[in-house]
């Protein structure tokens, strides 16, 4: 469905990147008007804004004044980004000033408001910008968390702006929730992981399984878009990394053990959508396991990993939400139920699974019971509408903040 989309960009030398944000949103059919600041037409002009979008450019509340601009752009939009979002524009649109385009269509939008911020590290981390954002996103606010990376000049650290493709992902699930939607996970963090992990046997083997971590991402970007801070712990994933998360990156079941437990800590929400291996070689080979003259192959003793969802919910706070995932080949909903009572969870997603099911399709079909005895049924359908019905089912299910 076409929406109205109001891109603003800010005054920073990611502002090349909105181009290829403002190409996927027009590609994707949907109506956008540019409004960059004084200060972003210094590092992109208004005539690539204009042939880009196919929409006039300006950036001050005095062009086309008989239109009124700066009332009527945040009014009509459905949706309004800022990429990238500087320093300066959180300051000015947590404290409600307006003394130019951008800012003005910020304090008369009824519709989501989404920033994805890009400074420097220092900035982001500066106790006036803490407290900007904080207050952004009290206020419904999507404020994304920027990614790590290269910055201006040599410097390397958080405050990069999230890939355009990413910002676009975000963007896309906000629409399809509507402009009525909530921002309903604002201040809550939450923490999720994917992906499969693996356990070495030498050098170049190792035993993992097949997840892609596909489910995972889903629920990361689903919760970006609903207001979250969200932690996301990553084992063996080749998939771009989601905008707006504190990305971790593990490889084995004791590295997602021990980040995943790390992160819990402070969490209102864990989803655990890894696949962790539940078992290891008991020794790691130094060298390559090598083949033996008789064709007699290797004898490998496996120890059980530990489970890292039943320590969850051991550990869980009363007021902490816990989904866990049984991925099954058989009785699928009876060891769902077992697994959910086993490991203290909330919630259980439960899905057959094999070479042709699940693993690496972008859909799923999955049950979800509850501990307290609900059952949600959702038939075949994206991992994003799957992410997004469990997130309903977790927000019923948290404490009201007073």
């Amino acid at each position: 469905m076409s929406a109205s989309i109001v891109l603003g960009v800010g005054g920073g030398i990611a502002a090349y990147k909105a181009c290829e944000l403002l190409r996927l949103f027009t590609e994707s059919g949907h109506r956008v008007r540019v409004v960059p600041t004084a200060s972003a037409l210094r590092f992109v002009g208004a005539p690539t804004w204009a042939a880009l979008s196919g929409q006039p450019v300006a950036d001050d509340v005095w062009t086309d004044v008989h239109e009124v601009p700066h009332v009527r752009l945040g009014q009509q939009a459905d949706l309004v980004v800022v990429a990238p979002t500087t320093t300066d524009l959180l300051a000015k649109a947590a404290h409600g000033l307006a003394d130019d385009l951008l800012t003005n269509t910020l304090l008369t939008a009824r519709c989501p408001v989404l920033l994805a911020p890009a400074m420097h590290t220092e900035m982001w981390e500066h106790p006036a910008t803490v407290a900007n954002v904080a207050t952004l996103r009290a206020r419904g606010v999507r404020v994304i968390e920027p990614a790590v990376g290269r910055l201006t000049g040599v410097d390397t650290g958080k405050g990069r702006l999230p890939d355009p493709a990413e910002i676009f992902a975000v963007a896309r699930r906000v629409l399809a929730r509507g402009d009525s939607a909530p921002a309903d996970l604002a201040g809550r963090r939450v923490v999720v992981t994917a992906g499969g992990t693996r356990e070495p046997l030498d050098p170049v083997r190792f035993l993992g399984n097949r997840s892609s971590g596909k489910q995972g991402y889903a629920f990361a970007r689903a919760a970006v878009a609903r207001g979250a801070r969200v932690t996301l712990v990553a084992a063996n994933v080749s998939l771009a990394d989601p905008a707006g998360v504190d990305l971790i990156r593990v490889g084995t079941t004791a590295e997602l053990r021990e980040a995943t437990l790390k992160a819990a800590v402070e969490a209102d929400a864990v989803v655990m959508a890894a696949a962790p291996a539940d078992f290891r070689p008991a020794t790691y080979a130094p060298g390559k396991i090598k083949k033996s003259d008789d064709g007699v192959a290797p004898t490998i003793e496996l120890v059980t990993n530990p489970d890292i969802a039943a320590e969850l919910g051991q550990r869980k706070r009363p007021e902490q939400l816990l989904v866990v995932f049984a991925a099954e080949t058989g009785d699928a909903e009876a060891n769902g139920r077992a697994k959910l009572a086993r490991k203290r969870a909330d919630l259980i997603v439960i899905n057959e699974v094999g070479p042709d099911l699940v693993f690496g399709a972008d859909t799923n079909t999955v049950t979800v019971i509850g501990a307290d005895g609900s059952v949600s049924r959702l038939p075949e359908q994206s991992k994003e509408a799957v992410a997004d019905t469990v997130w309903d089912l977790v927000v019923a299910r948290l404490p009201v903040r007073s």
